[in-house]
């Protein structure tokens, strides 16, 4: 075979040349071609026998250059056009109404369109632009972390998948595990939390789940988009050795579990440089030290040239029209026409699109428009909402409630109406009984018109059913009385007058900003004071997206974090409330009890309007790690969940070999069924405690059950930048089985030889 000195020279550099001849199909495993019939001659890559790569270089040979190009560009398509972005191309038109993104097949040679969904929490319809698109709001991404349950995580991802293809979307953008290293930040919702082991198992098992029903899934926003303050112009300042072992040691965690078909590179830069063009995080990170075989596609509106991007590693321009100007069109076929992109890289963009279209069987089980799968949707949406509620504080066992209870009080914005949900672009419009759920404020306020949306009115959405009635059919005999705060005194009345006061609290995050503060907004830590005040029986639940300073808390007598809790949110924290179910939610990430606790107590980038630098003090030991360094008292550590049961770990066993693998009997003590999350902490000579493995596990009243946990060896170790190498230094580690991070329980050391490991 024939392969130029220039494509040699790019294979070397992105470790993933693809050579278009027969030679390769020779080469390759004979248990990739051995299997059934191979297709037709006209159309090769059709033979199932074949491996993914194997059927891409075979259609990729029978491509021209310009259908090439037409696969590494993308459109966004919606009903609406926005003032910045340019217009939909015509030959699109009647493709693309109200997809996230179309990216045009190639009919002659039998290549599906790609055809995109938001699907952060479920499948999104921000702003209505598919009327009357109603689908199952799930829980948030942080809720879902807080289960701590790769098996509901895996669940909750089939079900994104199973109605994404339901109507005829084969790609979910899907996948978000970005640090929450900033509490503040206006995505925390749809991230997994603070740790990267568990972030980066429940995003995988998301992925996983999703690409089950033959549907590609991305992981995002890669990396280190931590904040919406300045997304698209900050650059953030840290070492490679702290990158690895935090933020993207979570990405590298999740394509191991999940192995998504594709990566969207993030907005902002990385030591000064686009995400999206970054030659470190694409090529030599993510494609060739991890091996990486999908393709990167661009957030929508990251793209910011044409050569320094597809030599920098992007593979894709996602949405052109939210772009300045075309990158990846005419402008790439120039750039590789004068030499400036190597024709190879652009082969190797358009083998990684195909390879993942395969993979996932986007080729051999295409999408077909059908009923989605809106039953089985529910089940899993209520689960995860069940198994996510933390219960955070529990004074005299006010919690669980008597069926027999004579009056509540309800109080809180439209708990008559649903559970409030996080906004932007992965907004779900829920499924309901078609009331009018969205509103001008999340408090109380009047409804907004659901027949269309504008980027200048915001829109919180409230999934029903609402937690008023959800109360109400578990308690048939009891007297309710509602009130929505706008008449505080009516609130007090109220309170006053029932032997429980129910208090629902709000704090709304959104993509594109940040929050304020960690306060709850609107008066509603003086409010929840003045109900506490009246009625010390006074419950607090938090329909938040991240962690919120509690200065009331000596003050009521128990609080549950529901997070956005999605559809049937309702009934689960119902089902909580009376006892139906186990609280068994451990927290995700950890709640301060300030923000001077913060690593940095003011939000960068607040109040600039350039380019700016930020830099995370903590560096490799975010969330619980950092208050481990400082010796903070957090007002809620990492990990933390109580119930209405008790559980003990004992006889701990630890083997040391090339990991940690931990043995431990987990006892229910109580007098009821529970789920118990097992948490493996190990602490490296001369550092701070992390999160090594984790398990959960239901018991009936006594029951006992022995668990083993394998730790995760990479964090064990440390990344040494300069030697490109991961290392276990050898001595004595401190391993804990514990209730949280700031509970190690039973702790036994063990000692570990010296080991290294390449990323």
């Amino acid at each position: 075979m024939n392969v130029s000195p220039s494509a040699l020279r790019f294979c070397r550099r992105f470790a993933s040349c693809f050579v278009l001849s027969s030679a390769v199909l020779a080469a390759a495993p004979a248990s990739a071609q051995t299997a059934s019939a191979p297709a037709p001659a006209a159309q090769p890559w059709m033979d199932t026998s074949l491996s993914p790569d194997q059927r891409a270089d075979a259609l990729l040979s029978a491509t021209n250059e310009d259908e090439e190009l037409s696969l590494v560009r993308g459109y966004f398509g919606a009903n609406i056009d926005f003032s910045f972005t340019r217009p939909v191309p015509p030959e699109f038109k009647s493709s693309l109404p109200g997809t996230a993104g179309y990216v045009p097949g190639i009919p002659r040679l039998g290549v599906p369109a790609l055809i995109e969904s938001d699907a952060g929490v479920g499948i999104a319809n921000s702003l209505h632009m598919r009327p009357g698109d109603t689908a199952t709001a799930f829980p948030s991404t942080l809720a879902t972390a807080a289960s701590f349950d790769p098996e509901v995580a895996f669940a909750i991802g089939s079900a994104i998948g199973g109605e994404a293809s339901a109507r005829g979307y084969n790609v979910v953008l899907d996948g978000s595990l970005n640090l929450g290293r900033e509490p503040r930040g206006g995505r925390t919702f749809e991230y997994a939390g603070e740790d990267p082991l568990l972030a980066g198992t429940i995003a995988g098992e998301v992925v996983r789940g999703i690409q089950s029903r033959h549907v590609i899934s991305t992981v995002k926003h890669y990396a280190l988009n931590d904040q919406e303050t300045g997304r698209q112009t900050l650059s953030v300042d840290m070492p490679e050795g702290a990158m690895r072992e935090s933020d993207l040691l979570a990405f590298e965690i999740a394509i191991e579990h999940g192995r998504p078909g594709a990566v969207m590179c993030a907005y902002n830069r990385v030591g000064g440089v686009y995400a999206c063009e970054n030659d470190f995080l694409l090529n030599h990170v993510l494609k060739h030290d991890w091996n990486y075989p999908g393709w990167v596609l661009s957030d929508w509106g990251g793209v910011h040239s044409t050569i320094a991007a597809a030599n920098g590693g992007l593979d894709q321009q996602s949405a052109a029209r939210f772009d300045s100007q075309d990158f990846f069109g005419a402008p790439l076929k120039e750039a590789i026409a004068s030499g400036k992109v190597d024709p190879a890289r652009l082969h190797d963009m358009v083998h990684r699109i195909l390879r993942s279209m395969f993979a996932m069987g986007l080729f051999d089980n295409p999408a077909v428009k059908t009923a989605p799968p809106l039953a089985d949707s529910a089940a899993v949406a209520r689960r995860d909402a069940s198994e996510s509620i933390v219960l955070l504080k529990n004074a005299g066992n006010l919690l669980p409630l008597s069926g027999n209870i004579r009056s509540i009080a309800v109080i809180g914005p439209h708990a008559d109406v649903g559970m409030l949900s996080g906004g932007g672009s992965s907004q779900v419009i829920p499924l309901g009984d078609g009331k009018t759920a969205e509103f001008a404020s999340d408090g109380p306020s009047p409804p907004v018109s659901a027949k269309g949306g504008s980027l200048a009115i915001p829109r919180y959405v409230y999934d029903p059913p609402s937690p008023l009635s959800a109360i109400a059919a578990l308690a048939p005999t009891a007297a309710i009385r509602f009130a929505d705060t706008s008449d505080i005194n009516a609130a007090l009345n109220a309170a006053r007058g029932a032997d429980i006061a129910i208090v629902f609290a709000t704090q709304w995050m959104t993509e594109t900003q940040d929050v304020p503060s960690l306060s709850l907004p609107r008066g509603q830590d003086a409010l929840i004071a003045e109900i506490a005040a009246a009625n010390p029986r006074t419950i607090v639940v938090l329909e938040t997206g991240g962690p919120v300073l509690m200065p009331w808390l000596d003050s009521v007598g128990a609080v549950l974090e529901a997070w956005y809790a999605g559809n049937d949110g309702a009934p689960a924290l119902a089902d909580i409330l009376f006892g139906n179910v186990d609280p068994s939610g451990r927290l995700p990430i950890t709640f301060p009890k300030s923000e001077d606790q913060l690593p940095n107590p003011q939000l960068p980038g607040r109040g600039e309007k350039g380019p700016f630098t930020v830099t995370y003090p903590e560096g490799a030991d975010a969330g619980y790690r950092w208050f481990e360094k400082q010796k903070g008292v957090p007002l809620f550590p990492f990990g933390f969940g109580l119930s209405y049961t008790s559980f003990v770990c004992s006889g701990l066993d630890i083997e040391a070999g090339e990991t940690i693998v931990a043995t431990v009997d987990v006892t229910n003590k109580g007098g009821r069924a529970g789920r118990d999350v097992v948490q493996l902490y190990a602490t490296p000579p001369q550092g701070v405690s992390r999160l090594v493995g984790f398990a959960s596990v239901t018991l009936a009243a006594g029951e006992t059950k022995r668990v083993t946990i394998p730790a995760e060896p990479r964090l064990l170790g440390t990344f040494d930048a300069d030697a490109q190498t991961w290392r276990i230094a050898k001595g004595d580690y401190a391993v804990a089985v514990g209730a949280s991070a700031a509970e190690p329980g039973e702790t036994k050391t063990v000692t570990l030889e010296a080991r290294e490991m390449k990323p």
